[in-house]
């Protein structure tokens, strides 16, 4: 019996078909940006520039501190996560009404403070908490002038009268390295 020859696949185009299929997929495929905390870093000093010492008077600064075991302290008192919030805006928003808080919203600073030994999700969440307490405060004042809440306003000038209104200043200070050998 003679033998037959197996047709072969012409396989010169194959390369081509991949190519196109690699950059249909590489033009088509949309990556997941990675999420953060949005915070506005200051600038670099320059070299020879002296260190900027800010004086704020100390009832309009709120001390929150997380130690090693995730504690929450708010001005030395415990103080649980769930109400760091409203702990926040109380601060803020008390325009000179209780003593033990800020002058105006314009003179509150939130001073966060860790240990080296704080827990990555404690820190996340008293980040969120703080961030909450402000987008808050920043919807509601742009309700009530708007009729909007802050993140749907398009006008830069709205904008900026409700961030005017109420600036996000947030110190973060040095962990605690203490407890390190």
């Amino acid at each position: 019996m003679a033998k037959r020859n197996v047709p072969e696949i012409n396989s010169g185009s194959m390369a081509d078909i991949a190519f196109l299929l690699l950059i249909f997929f590489l033009v088509a495929t949309t990556i997941d940006q990675d999420k953060g905390i949005l915070r506005k870093l200051p600038p670099m000093p320059e070299e020879d520039q002296e260190p900027i010492e800010v004086k704020a008077n100390m009832r309009n600064v709120l001390f929150v501190w997380v130690n090693q075991n995730d504690d929450l302290l708010v001005k030395g008192e415990p103080a649980k996560i769930e109400d760091l919030r409203s702990i926040v805006k109380n601060f803020i928003d008390n325009n000179g009404r209780n003593p033990n808080y800020s002058d105006s919203p314009q003179d509150a600073i939130v001073s966060l403070k860790n240990d080296i030994g704080t827990s990555y999700n404690m820190y996340i969440q008293v980040q969120n908490e703080v961030a909450a307490a402000y987008r808050e405060l920043r919807d509601n004042l742009a309700t009530k002038l708007y009729g909007k809440k802050f993140d749907e306003l398009e006008d830069k000038k709205q904008v900026n009268k409700v961030k005017d209104a109420y600036p996000m200043r947030v110190s973060e200070a040095e962990p605690n390295i203490s407890n390190v050998n």
